[in-house]
């Protein structure tokens, strides 16, 4: 991985550990506070590899129609619902509910 990479990754991290307890993002929404709304793909794989990181929260971020399609990188399959769950999310078919009342926009910190 080249040092721009890096770089981005580690901004993408930044954002992700200031996400609250309780609520999720999106990968566009931080790729677009980044200043690089085209790059969401490259935030999933930031989200990707962080999983060994336990300070990055990568189960608060999901799809922006509020789909767990990061679900088989986490140990087992259904440890990023569990997650999500046990901060009071209710998640039916890998889908968060309200995901609107959940969302928070890095842009606006909520």
């Amino acid at each position: 991985m080249d040092s721009n990479n890096t770089n981005f990754f580690e901004r993408v991290y930044e954002v992700a550990r200031q996400i609250p307890y309780g609520r999720v993002t999106s990968y566009g929404a931080i790729a677009k506070f980044l200043g690089a709304a085209r790059s969401a793909r490259m935030v999933g794989w930031a989200m990707n590899a962080s999983h060994t990181m336990e300070d990055v929260p990568a189960h608060r971020v999901v799809n922006r129609k509020g789909l767990l399609t990061g679900k088989f990188h986490f140990d087992g399959t259904n440890l990023m619902q569990q997650l999500l769950e046990n901060e009071g999310i209710k998640v039916v078919d890998n889908q968060i509910v309200d995901f609107d009342k959940y969302f928070w926009d890095p842009a606006k910190r909520d």
